[in-house]
Formats: C-alpha cells, structure tokens, sequence
C-alpha cells in the first residue's frame, strides 16, 4: 500500500474524487433548475415527484466516499476499449460529452469489482480499492487480475468490514463478496430465501437486493412498488438509511403487525396467550375463515319477480340457485362473486323481455340490475360482509365458530380461541396481531389483495404461518426475498423448515441458498456462540469467521452483577464504536437505574422512535435480533434463557443476543452458563 504523502497516483485519484463531486454538484444544479410543467395537473404532479426523488439520488455526503474502487480494463482480455472506470454509489457524469466519472455499483460494467479473481478477470486487468477517512482519500491498494495467484488479503477490505460503527446502520457497497453479489444480482423474476448465519450480511444483501432490483428493473418497479418487511420498528429505524444511501426512496419499509394494520384499518394493542396465538396463527386457519366467508350464501326459496312497465319478470329460484352455485366455483373473491349476481340475475330478465318481442339493451339491464327486487333479493342470497366483524363474530360466537371450523380445530382448540369478554363492537376489540392478521385474510377472501412487484422479509423465521401468508399475498404477482436464520427462531410458532415456510408464502420454488461465511462477528465470539448450536438448530451448517482477528470475548462471573455491567460498559465507551448492553427484559429497569446512577448516557430500544443518535444502546433481549454494535456488554445468559417459555427457545435468544457484537463481547453473569457453554 504506497504512502498516502508522496504518491502521484494517490494525488491524482484524490483529484479524480474532487472533480468527481464538482460534476455531481453540476448535475444536481441542472435538475434543481428544471422546471416541471405537464400537459395538465396530474401530469404535472408527476414530474414534480420525479424531480423530487431524482435530486434525493443526487444528495452528496462529503463524510461518504463518492467511489470506493476502480476497474482498469483492456482490449487484450477482450474489452470494448481500453478504460478506467471508477465505481461508487451513484452514477457521475462530466460536463464534456458526458462522459462517467463514476460508474453506478449496479451497472453491468462493475461486476467484475466483486465477481472478478487472479486468473479470471471478467476483461478487466486491475482491481482498485481505496482507503477513506471522513470522506478523504487516504490510500489504495491494486489487485493484477491477470496473472494467476493465490488469494491475497487485502488490509482495505479488511478495515472496511471491521471498522466501527455509530448510528444506524450502513451500506456494504465496498465490501460485498462474491457470493452476496451473486444473490444481490439475481434477477426480478427468482425468488430466493437467504439462510444466514450471524454476521454473514444477510440483511444487508436483502436491502442491496432492493437497490439492485430498483436500478436494474426501474420501469417495472416504479410501478409495482417494492417492500422491505422487518421483525419490529427498532430494526426499521436500524436499516432506514440503507436505500437512501443508495440514492433508493421509493421503496415502502413495514413491520407485519403496521402492514395488516394499514390495510385493516384496526389497531393493535390486545395480547394471546401462547396457545391461543398458536392456533390462530395456524395455516388451519385460513380453511376456518374461507368456510365462514362463503357460508353466508343463502339458498333461494322464492322466486324472483320484477314490475316493469306493465309486465312483471320472473326468475325461478332454481335458476337463481344455479347462478350463485356457477359464480362460487369460479374462483372469484367474494365480493366480486357479490357484485356480479345482480348482473346475472338482470340478464335472465333481459332474456325474457327478448323472447316476448322488446328489444332491451345494456343500459336496460344495468337499470334492472340496480332495480330494488334485483337488489333486495341478490342481498339475500349473497349479503355484504365486513372482515372485521366476521373474525369478531368467529372469536365470540361459539356456535358460529363450530359450524366453521368442524373437522378443522378439535372443541378445545376453539375455546382456546374464543375471547372470554367478547367485545360489543369492531371499534371497542382489543385486538391482536394474530387477530389482525385474521382480519386481513378475511379481507383478501372479499377483495384480491394488491401485489407488489418484490417484497424482501427479513427475521422471516419468526413468522407464523398466517402471518407468512400476508406477507406472502403481497407478492402473489411477484417475487420475494426471504432472509434468516432457523437458528434465530425465537417466537412459539416459528418455523421448521424453509420449505415450509415458503410455501405458506405461495412461493415454493424459491431457490434457498446458505451464507455461513462471518464478515462482522469475530471468531472468538462465533465459535462461543456455535456451542449452542448442537441444541437449537443441529441440522445446520456451523457459522464460520473470515476475519483474521479473533476479536475479544470475556466471561466475567461476580457476586455484583450491575456493577460489573457498568463497569464494563465504561471500558467499553473508552474503546472506538457503539456498544449495545443486551440484557434480559426483566432486568430493563434495574439496569437502567444503574446506567443513569452513573450517569452513563443510553438510548433505550423499543421506548420511542429509534434514532440511535447515543453510543450507548440498552437492549432488551427481545428486541436484540437483527441489530449489531461494536461491543456488546451481555447480562445473564441464565435469566435471558428463562424468560423463554421453554429452554430451545431461550438458547436461541441467547444465540441472538451473542451475536451482536463485532469486536468485543462481555458476557457478565451470577449464575451458572448454560451447560452447553460452560462445557
């Protein structure tokens, strides 16, 4: 690596970055002084939001390096032209001939910088990364893609990966490896479930998939949308600057709990017990709301009659039987079943008036239609239906719940369901989140739930079935990345399989693809953490660390839990980065006390809105998934493992919680490890 004071080439690359910004400075002038005039409002309207979110793409951060590598390529490996390309965030353009300056890391034109190796350089003879400081060029480091070599490691790539963190969490564009590359590029139409281990990136490739599949299938996606759904609203507040970084708004962030809530208009804010939320989450369950959907069809009794004029038209009930019959087995939803019998049921009147000489036309029969005998008995036979008060009604009427779910839920599985204060009204329920996903799906058996062109589900082994399910119609259309860790699987009802699991999701070809490669948990930690692994997940692969430094793991066992938490929670303040004190949710209080008698300034998860502007996170343990610090300061695995319903479960918190850190772990406790860590 050649010194960053007296190289020319260092000087010359750092001119490169500042005509660099001048010309994306350039570009954003241009764009801020265009003027959006459509042919009418709404056109206008939407060129107003295209220049919105196109100078959103072009925002510059100094403290952010504009391009991160280069590729030299040439003519003799097969290139077009001998070029070099600098490749960075975004793509730059010069003020002659537009030329790029910097070439977007999506581009076709950048794959050989994460896919190129000695030997097989993909028509590029040099690979170039840089070393940046707030922004400042401050090194580089060349890789001769030509001739044939071992796998060197490179000291830039390496401090990128491990260098510390504050605030939320960042992209990984300069340090995507192959295989992350490999399904970050994968294509709109394949659907693909990322199991990965701890400190493997899953998230962060899920969220650069997105970026990836918005530059590469713009048109498309514009107006399909994408989804990012994530395990709560910490872990939203973690990744938000992710897309943006990226020059990406337009894709929508949710949880599952604010998805089903938006689209059902309820609020959560009621709790199950286990076994109810269990059954309720049950795919069993759909077959239980699609027998309670379409057992409101009545059977006619009478026939229909109609005055029109001096005439009365008459439809006998079997015929009207017939119809409601042939419109079921159609497969529509129900609603649109139910919007379309008084179409019918016009139409045999339409006939009649036809056999005795009129000549009706369609407006005719759309006035029949609407005609209130039409409607009267069309709602008698397929009478409207509101979602929530059809899951209200299965919840707290027994006899509509049995007459539902016969041969389905055993008679104790329905009581276990069955509220024991029935709510009077929809507005009055203390709902669930198993409840409002219930709402959803009955919503979806009235009306077709819109599709989405790609929805990424991260922490997806957490889910149940039903819940897999909403996500899942989200993308009916589409195609979804599915991101986790069976290892990580910490709720009563989460999941198996991934197969199993993709198919709830209506995605059972997706393709499963496996990271075991650790870029962010040092060794040290994920081997401590991995002796878990024989009790919660044995059937899989053991995640293994590719950093050369072991990192720093301390097990300290005292009399004075609280005071050697703190204690080592200052001496991790004294070090570089973030530090996160996981503890078990019980101990929130006692450990916040501590930390504010110290005067130790912390953000505590889950209280308000996140926006980790503190070194220092307080983490209950439920809330730990998907996050990462520096250092991690852990309280009593013991207690973190009993605050599960049962032990697998605890142990895989434990895993979670473990797992965080990407330098230094310090697990301090009073009561004995679990046995499987202590051996």
């Amino acid at each position: 690596m050649p010194a960053a004071d007296d190289s020319d080439i260092l000087t010359a690359e750092r001119q490169h970055l500042l005509d660099s910004r001048a010309a994306l400075n350039r570009m954003r002038e241009h764009t801020a002084g265009l003027d959006a005039q459509g042919g009418d409002r709404v056109s206008t309207e939407h060129l107003k939001q295209a220049l919105y979110r196109r100078m959103k793409a072009l925002e510059d951060d100094p403290t952010v390096p504009l391009f991160f590598g280069r590729l030299d390529y040439a003519t003799e490996l097969g290139a077009d032209h001998d070029e070099t390309l600098y490749i960075g965030r975004r793509h730059v353009v010069g003020e002659a001939g537009g030329e790029p300056m910097v070439i977007d890391w999506r581009a076709g034109m950048s794959l050989p910088f994460y896919q190129a190796r000695p030997g097989d350089p993909m028509r590029a003879r040099l690979r170039r990364r840089f070393g940046f400081h707030a922004g400042q060029l401050t090194a580089y480091e060349d890789e001769d893609l030509v001739r044939p070599a071992s796998a060197a490691s490179s000291e830039i790539l390496e401090s990128e990966i491990e260098r510390p963190r504050t605030g939320p969490m960042r992209d990984i564009v300069a340090t995507i490896q192959p295989e992350q590359d490999s399904i970050v590029r994968a294509g709109l139409a394949q659907s693909l479930c990322v199991q990965g281990a701890p400190g493997t990136g899953k998230t962060a490739v899920g969220l650069h998939r997105a970026a990836y599949l918005l530059y590469a299938f713009r048109d498309q996606l514009s107006r399909s949308g994408v989804l990012v759904v994530g395990p709560n609203d910490s872990f939203l507040s973690y990744i938000a600057d992710v897309l943006p970084a990226l020059g990406e708004i337009d894709a929508t962030q949710a949880t599952v709990t604010s998805l089903v809530s938006a689209a059902t208009k309820v609020s959560v804010t009621g709790l199950d017990t286990v076994p109810a939320a269990l059954i309720k989450g049950d795919a069993r369950m759909a077959e239980v709301l699609r027998r309670a959907v379409w057992g409101h069809l009545g059977t006619p009794s009478t026939t229909l009659v109609v005055p029109r004029g001096a005439h009365q038209w008459r439809v006998a009930a079997y015929l009207a039987e017939e119809m409601v019959g042939e419109l079921k087995t159609r497969g529509v939803r129900y609603e649109a079943g139910r919007a379309m019998l008084p179409q019918r049921l016009a139409h045999q009147i339409l006939l009649r008036m036809e056999a005795a000489g009129d000549s009706p036309d369609d407006r005719v029969q759309n006035a029949v239609a609407r005609s209130r005998p039409v409607k009267t008995y069309a709602d008698s036979l397929w009478p409207a239906l509101n979602p929530a008060k059809l899951v209200l009604r299965l919840l707290t009427d027994a006899d509509f719940l049995a007459g539902a779910a016969d041969g389905i839920l055993t008679a104790e599985e329905q009581q276990t369901i069955l509220s024991r204060k029935p709510a009077r009204s929809v507005t009055s329920a203390r709902w669930s989140l198993a409840d409002a996903v219930l709402i959803d799906e009955a919503a979806d058996l009235l009306h077709r739930t819109p599709s989405l062109g790609h929805v990424i589900i991260d922490e997806a082994q957490d889910l149940s079935a039903m819940q897999l399910r909403a996500v899942g119609r989200r993308a009916s259309t589409g195609s979804v990345t599915v991101l986790g860790d069976l290892a990580q699987a910490t709720t009563p009802w989460a999941t198996r399989s991934w197969e199993e699991s993709l198919t709830h999701l209506g995605q059972p070809d997706t393709v499963i693809e496996e990271l075991v490669a650790g870029f962010r948990v040092p060794g040290a930690v994920i081997d401590f953490a991995a002796l878990l692994l024989p009790s919660i997940a044995p059937a899989l692969t053991p995640p293994h660390s590719v950093r050369r430094s072991r990192g720093e793991l301390d097990l300290r066992r005292g009399t004075a839990p609280l005071d050697d938490l703190v204690d080592a929670t200052r001496a991790a303040l004294e070090q570089e980065g973030t530090v996160g004190v996981i503890v078990p949710d019980a101990s929130v209080q006692p450990v916040r006390t501590a930390l504010e008698q110290q005067r130790i300034r912390y953000d505590l998860l889950g209280e308000d809105a996140q926006i980790f502007d503190s070194r220092v996170d307080l983490v209950p343990a439920s809330l730990a998934k998907g996050l990462e610090f520096d250092h991690v300061v852990l309280l009593e695995p013991h207690d973190i493992v009993a605050g599960e319903p049962d032990e697998v479960t605890g142990l895989r918190r434990l895993y979670v919680c473990l797992t965080r850190a990407v330098t230094s772990l310090v697990v301090v406790h009073a009561h004995d490890l679990p046995a499987v860590l202590a051996a």
